[in-house]
């Protein structure tokens, strides 16, 4: 008998990273969460410690994953910000500069100039 029985849903958020194992009729098995510190080194930037969000997405997955066992967990789904950014080092997996958060606006103008140019159907598209 497959004892996988478990889906881990991790859900990357704006201020928090989650963890939840649902079972097949969608019921919570485990969960576990931890804050994520939002950095604003200026007005209008926010990022993120990546490293932070890996170690503590990790944690999260581990938590859930001994809480009902790991053998038990049949599939992997993940949630993200989409538009947040990282960069990491090939060589060593470390990320070579804080997340770029959604909310951020330090590119805002080239935004608009994009848009003004006539270039957002084609921005859309891809």
């Amino acid at each position: 008998m497959d004892l996988a029985d478990l889906i881990l849903v991790i859900d990357e958020g704006t201020t928090s990273t989650r963890a939840v194992a649902f079972d097949l009729q969608g019921r919570v098995a485990a969960e576990a969460g931890r804050p994520l510190t939002q950095v604003y080194p200026r007005s209008g930037w926010v990022e993120h410690d990546a490293a932070e969000i890996w170690d503590r997405t990790l944690a999260c997955a581990n938590e859930v994953a001994a809480d009902v066992g790991a053998e038990r967990i049949l599939s992997i789904g993940i949630t993200n910000q989409r538009e947040t950014v990282v960069f990491w080092d090939k060589t060593d997996g470390s990320p070579l500069a804080p997340a770029i958060v959604w909310q951020d606006r330090r590119t805002a103008r080239i935004c608009a100039d994009l848009r003004a140019a006539g270039h957002e159907a084609a921005v859309q598209a891809q």
